[in-house]
């Protein structure tokens, strides 16, 4: 199957792969302490490797739903899409690097979950 070709069930699955990742995530952040030096090299390449497969998901999760928004109109927006992508972008650092406060993590978490649920009712 291509890229672009997916089908509602594909991105109702890809929806629901990122909601559980967002779940690994959030536990990674409350169970562990930040990096004691955050310019280790070994340990971005260790978040590196464990980040890299949810950009990619990320990535093609935007470009499906972007377009079902266009085909099918579900109820969100372009943009909202758009900014789930790089809030989830910025969960993935935080969870790792544990550099922001806790009600600032808990903003973009449920900014996420918000569209994630919403994609899935509509699909």
């Amino acid at each position: 199957m291509q890229k672009g070709a997916f089908t509602r069930m594909d991105i109702k699955e890809q929806t629901i792969e990122l909601k559980k990742q967002l779940q690994v995530l959030k536990e990674n952040y409350e169970k562990n302490n930040p990096p004691e030096n955050k310019k280790d090299k070994q340990f971005f390449m260790d978040v590196k490797r464990k980040t890299e497969p949810v950009y990619a998901m990320l990535e093609t999760w935007e470009s499906d739903v972007l377009a079902i928004v266009k085909q099918r109109k579900v109820n969100v927006h372009p943009h909202q899409v758009t900014s789930t992508r790089e809030n989830m972008e910025l969960l993935l650092m935080h969870s790792y690097y544990i550099d922001v406060k806790r009600k600032r993590y808990m903003e973009l978490n449920h900014s996420v979950l918000y569209i994630f649920d919403q994609l899935l009712s509509d699909l």
